[in-house]
């Protein structure tokens, strides 16, 4: 009898390390340079309305937090979207958003980097960053991505050197537009 609630404890126990639950314990792949502040929806519909997304656009979320850009450009817009989160909470929060509201074939969620990994496939990327890390991005947007690609930030700006083609205001919150090539600063 013992023997067998030992290798019934060690299956449980086996599971348990093994289970998208434990993803919650893991730590992020380095420190989060921002702290993760929710987009509210009114604002994320603006993005994408000032993208002017549509059912052709692939949209990427760098910085996806809980996936609700990515999750709303699916299921709104029509487009396909990536989310990128280094903090493998956020990536669970936005895996089980984007099964809740049923876009699993058009969205996915990576956690990743988002200063290493591949967004050429974007026409549309979001950003809700701070000032110093959208102008840090910046080599990496013109590299990566294809002239007239549309980036739409929340609240913070690609630095004096970058005025945006467009700014609206969201109940308090602006946000911008541009299309890359960006400047890049010397």
């Amino acid at each position: 009898m013992r023997v067998r609630q030992l290798s019934l404890g060690l299956a449980l126990l086996a599971l348990c390390l093994t289970s998208p639950l434990r993803a919650q314990t893991q730590a992020p792949l380095r420190t989060p340079d921002v702290i993760f502040v929710p987009t509210p929806p009114e604002v994320v519909d603006a993005m994408l309305k000032l993208a002017e997304v549509s059912g052709s656009d692939t949209v990427y979320d760098l910085g996806c937090g809980d996936g609700i850009i990515v999750a709303t450009a699916a299921q709104k817009f029509g487009a396909t979207a990536v989310g990128i989160d280094i903090d493998p909470q956020r990536v669970k929060e936005a895996t089980d958003r984007i099964q809740k509201t049923g876009v699993t074939a058009k969205v996915k969620i990576l956690n990743q980097d988002l200063f290493t990994t591949d967004i050429s496939p974007a026409t549309v990327v979001t950003l809700y960053l701070l000032p110093s890390l959208n102008q840090k991005l910046i080599p990496k947007l013109n590299k990566e991505l294809k002239p007239g690609t549309r980036i739409v930030s929340q609240s913070f700006n690609m630095g004096d050197q970058n005025p945006p083609l467009k700014t609206i205001d969201v109940n308090g919150r602006s946000v911008y537009l541009w299309k890359t090539p960006l400047k890049e600063t010397p």
